[in-house]
């Protein structure tokens, strides 16, 4: 009786959808994922853009019995909701208290109709009986961005402490070697406050923290996904004392505030540890800070997860195999060739292969990898450590960058005779990066028979996941779709995008993916090296025989929904086709 009464009302749904446009075939395609990959029907049918979320929630409303409402906006939250309900499980599950009843019961926002679990555990969070309430992701998300703005991870906290402490300067100077961030319970404010903005800013994966100083406070700022964001204004009071902390956080001067300083920290997040290089300057406000977050613990990715293409991640595999070369990545500051240098070292069987590398700074830690640090005043530089390298029956040799002629020469030599070796320079694209080599001193013939492959890069952000949507091709998307050589028919006359959301700062995209260029340095290439050819032609005559360049890449990128044409533009304005 009860299976009949489900296959009734699995049936009843079936109609709905069928009734709103998802065709019988969608249906039953959407049906058999589901059942394969245990993901609910709902979120198969938006995954596949089979229906648009309004609609679809809708549906499960008149189908269930729920009210479904279109917008929060303005919508208080109850009191209880944020004080008991953790914040990370409010925005994982997407569930927002809309208001308490008389009787207890609170009304519950979802956009996970069929997800009862996470019902039940808000249920005993809060000691009350739930009603579901229908609503677009969106609306929840910025509803619950609007009621936990006050509890932003401790900062305002943090900063109300401060305010009330009237001796900060002199709590700025405690330090304790390798300092937990987590640890604020018993710290003085300005070292829970420093400690908190950290904290914040690697949750956020934020990889610089600039402390920028105006003449009635300090901006504190985080750089994700390569994009600044201001974050909580610090009082002006309050400025001498965070740079002294963090002066000391990194054993520079605190007396000496007319120069540029530099520092270097390590703190601990739990168990974990991240490296922090910082740098101060005089401005005529006060001196400026930024903070460079190196989380050691990070994952090393793999060659499959950085975004290559087929073509290239096959023709990279190949590379890796070579016994002697020289394997160059190149581009701007913060492209992610180290990203893409480790997971190609990680790809090397260190069983049979002796690998060393030499940086500046070793940024993660590779398992069976010698890995050097650079240390100038102690003479150890890229071009001394590379030729100590030799002395130690190396196979495989990463070194950080060819800055110079002494550094290039001894890589050149290292891989004329009978080693594999990986860097990095920085240079526009992967033929002007040969003729970089030439202009450094060193001879086109030493650089057409060492290099064997040029990899040019640069990173994109990606959409974010949460509020990925399509829309139709407006007359400003045609016109940078044109600039990167795509035209609205190629895009089946849908365009992807980010709507903005909470989880991405309203800014549509959330993570990196990176483009590629790859200029394998064959029998054609030597020729036009000896011959002094330019790097116009070089880059020609590679198109020519089937290279694909940034902004192809970056192409197939926008036309796979991965990226926008607004990120290719930004990243190569400066590239040649």
């Amino acid at each position: 009786m009860i299976q009949a009464k489900e296959a009734q009302r699995s049936d009843s749904l079936g109609e709905l959808l069928v009734d709103a446009g998802l065709g019988r075939e969608k249906l039953e395609e959407c049906r058999r994922i589901a059942a394969t990959t245990g993901e609910s029907l709902d979120r198969v049918i938006l995954q596949k853009d089979f229906l648009d979320e309004i609609t679809l929630l809708q549906i499960y409303a008149k189908h269930l019995g729920y009210e479904f409402r279109k917008s929060l906006e303005g919508t208080p939250v109850p009191a209880t909701f944020v004080s008991k309900v953790p914040v990370h499980f409010a925005r994982n599950y997407n569930l927002v208290a809309l208001e308490a009843g008389a009787d207890g019961v609170f009304k519950v926002a979802t956009c996970s109709p069929l997800a009862p679990h996470p019902m039940d555990d808000l249920s005993s969070m809060l000691g009350a009986e739930i009603d579901p309430v229908l609503a677009p992701r969106i609306e929840i998300t910025t509803l619950l961005g609007r009621a936990y703005r006050h509890k932003a991870d401790g900062v305002d906290e943090a900063l109300a402490d401060v305010q009330e402490d009237g001796n900060i300067q002199g709590l700025a100077d405690q330090i304790d070697e390798g300092e937990d961030v987590l640890d604020v319970a018993n710290k003085a404010p300005i070292i829970k406050l420093v400690n908190t903005i950290l904290f914040q800013a690697l949750k956020l994966r934020a990889s610089d923290v600039h402390f920028h100083p105006y003449g009635d406070r300090m901006q504190v700022r985080f750089r994700i996904d390569g994009i600044l964001y201001d974050m909580d204004p610090i009082p002006r009071k309050a400025q001498d004392a965070i740079i002294s902390r963090i002066k000391v956080m990194g054993k520079m001067d605190i007396a000496e505030r007319r120069l540029p300083q530099d520092g270097r920290a390590t703190i601990k997040i739990g168990d974990g540890e991240v490296d922090v290089r910082i740098s101060s300057v005089p401005t005529t406000y006060g001196e400026r800070i930024v903070m460079r977050l190196l989380d050691k613990t990070a994952k090393v990715f793999r060659l499959e997860e950085i975004g290559l293409a087929q073509k290239n991640l096959e023709m990279m595999y190949e590379y890796l195999e070579y016994s002697h070369g020289i394997i160059l990545v190149t581009g701007p500051t913060g492209s992610g060739k180290t990203t893409t240098l480790y997971a190609a070292m990680a790809q090397v069987d260190t069983t049979q292969k002796n690998v060393l590398t030499i940086e500046d700074p070793v940024e993660y830690s590779l398992p069976g990898i010698s890995q050097v640090q650079v240390n100038v005043k102690k003479g150890l530089t890229f071009a001394a450590g590379l030729r100590s390298f030799l002395r130690q029956d190396p196979d495989v040799m990463m070194v950080g960058e060819i800055r110079d002629l002494e550094t290039a020469e001894v890589a050149i030599r290292a891989a004329l005779t009978g080693h594999l070796v990986f860097s990095t320079v920085h240079t526009n694209d992967a033929a002007s990066t040969v003729t970089r080599m030439v202009d450094q001193g060193v001879e086109p013939y030493l650089v057409a028979s060492s290099i064997v492959l040029v990899v040019a890069q640069r990173l994109v952000r990606t959409i974010c996941k949460h509020c990925h949507t399509y829309g139709p091709i407006t007359p400003e998307w045609a016109a940078k779709l044109k600039k990167i050589g795509l035209s609205p028919e190629q895009m089946g006359g849908r365009v992807a995008f980010g709507r903005g959301c909470d989880e991405c700062f309203n800014s549509g995209y959330s993570g990196r993916t990176a483009i590629y260029e790859f200029l394998p340095v064959d029998e054609v290439l030597r020729t036009q090296i000896m011959e002094g050819v330019t790097a116009t032609q070089m880059k020609k005559g590679a198109a020519e025989r089937g290279m694909i360049s940034l902004r192809e890449d970056g192409r197939q990128k926008v036309l796979a929904g991965v990226t926008t044409a607004d990120e290719v533009l930004r990243v190569t304005q400066l590239d040649i086709e």
